[in-house]
């Protein structure tokens, strides 16, 4: 199904001059109240774990609808990763795959390509993270959608880009964050390099994805035209390094790993208090003298060595020493009781409990629930963002595998029923459920 741009702009799918479904206009109109920005747009997911899947959680929290293509009898990587697991649900692929529909078909049988193709021409988006190659090898790389889908955003999330020296390797976040260099500037100051906490150049990535799939979106409002969109995780980590990259690039300092320290602002990291930890920072030189008073260290305001935060980093060791020995003297509450409305940035190292327990984060609703389908009630870190013309709530839960198979063939492809029947005798799709 090939669609032209006045079929586009009849559908809502496509604006630009002269009518459609338009950009913000400065007016909103009282119908329109609580219309996500995305409703009616579709996005066609081939993707796994979770730069992909994060980005398409992303839009469909926007109101677009998501259907995820996944391998039958296996699924997502993640749906197998755990413990831990609720029930038989891994509680990894439960994180970033919310309001999405699981669609279960063999991409390797020439059947299962005609079932892409089709849902691309009448989709908006097509996500993949394939390997480059792997699915042209199968007839739905970008060219071959192109050609059945004019209008598509065709968003590719590779480890390292489609060309170049190491585009054939496979991507994981670890190696991207070793090669990128932010493993070489994570850790404590003289110790190994570490791995973050979470995958963050997966998340950086999967956000760089989102939005270069809402800027394609606007785009295609202007051209009538779909595009291909380059995403990598080396590219989007190396980005991610700022100030540290343009101290080398410009000034050739090489970057090292400072702790929860900050290489050109002193005091800023974490101090240990008798019970746990508290990180604060003093941007500048009020602060720094805030911090003094709080700690009863005013000697420490006129002090001609710590006069300017210049001064401060040239004898970081010597007043870290002096303020680390104060905040051991008194527990994390007390000092949150005596840092309270200083005006000073300043908070504990929470653990999940105490971050889930924080009255902030509780306020921000950034606990979502959701009823899953085969383990109950669920809760899941909520969208980070808020808007005002519209709520992020009522979230479908993550699906099942093949969960929405026949559906999406029968109401977004037409099949009939005994199509439908022959596809899944022959193993081309699967449906939860179905014997």
């Amino acid at each position: 199904m090939l669609w032209s741009a006045a079929a586009l702009r009849r559908s809502g799918l496509l604006c630009g001059r002269g009518g459609g479904r338009g950009l913000w206009t400065g007016h909103p109109q009282s119908d329109t109240d609580n219309v996500k920005p995305l409703a009616g747009i579709k996005i066609l997911d081939l993707t796994r774990v979770l730069a992909g899947p994060f980005a398409t959680m992303n839009l469909g929290d926007l109101g677009a609808e998501v259907i995820k293509v996944e391998r039958p009898g296996v699924g997502d990587d993640t749906r197998s990763w755990g413990p831990p697991f609720v029930g038989t649900e891994s509680t990894y692929f439960l994180s970033v795959n919310r309001n999405k529909k699981s669609l279960a078909v063999n991409i390797k049988d020439p059947k299962g390509v005609k079932i892409i193709k089709e849902l691309a021409a009448v989709c908006d988006v097509f996500v993949e993270n394939y390997v480059p190659g792997k699915l042209s090898a199968v007839g739905l790389g970008y060219e071959d959608v192109d050609k059945v889908a004019p209008h598509i955003v065709y968003c590719s999330i590779t480890g390292y880009g489609h060309t170049g020296p190491m585009s054939q390797r496979a991507g994981y976040d670890a190696v991207a964050s070793a090669i990128s260099g932010l493993m070489h500037i994570t850790g404590p100051e003289d110790g190994d390099p570490v791995r973050p906490g979470v995958a963050m150049t997966d998340l950086a990535t999967g956000l760089y994805a989102y939005g270069a799939i809402m800027a394609g979106l606007i785009q295609r409002c202007k051209t009538g035209k779909g595009l291909f969109i380059d995403c990598n995780l080396l590219s989007s980590q190396v980005a991610c390094l700022t100030q540290v990259a343009t101290n080398y690039l410009i000034g050739q300092k090489e970057g090292k790993r400072w702790g929860t320290a900050h290489g050109s602002i002193v005091p800023y990291q974490a101090f240990k208090t008798r019970d746990g930890y508290l990180v604060v920072g003093a941007g500048n030189n009020q602060q720094f003298a805030t911090v003094c008073k709080i700690l009863n260290l005013p000697e420490l305001i006129d002090d001609s060595k710590y006069k300017t935060n210049h001064l401060r980093v040239q004898n970081r060791k010597e007043l870290i020493k002096i303020l680390s020995a104060r905040f051991e003297e008194e527990t994390t509450a007390t000092w949150l009781c005596l840092f309270e409305g200083c005006g000073i940035p300043y908070g504990p190292i929470n653990n999940m409990k105490g971050v889930f327990a924080e009255p902030q984060v509780l306020h921000n609703g950034l606990i979502m629930k959701m009823n899953h389908p085969t383990v109950g009630k669920i809760s899941v870190p909520g969208p980070a963002v808020r808007y005002s013309k519209f709520k992020m709530s009522e979230a479908r839960p993550p699906p099942l595998l093949g969960q929405h198979t026949t559906h999406i063939l029968k109401e977004v492809l037409r099949y009939d029923d005994r199509t439908i029947e022959q596809l899944l005798s022959a193993g081309v799709v699967t449906q939860h459920g179905a014997n």
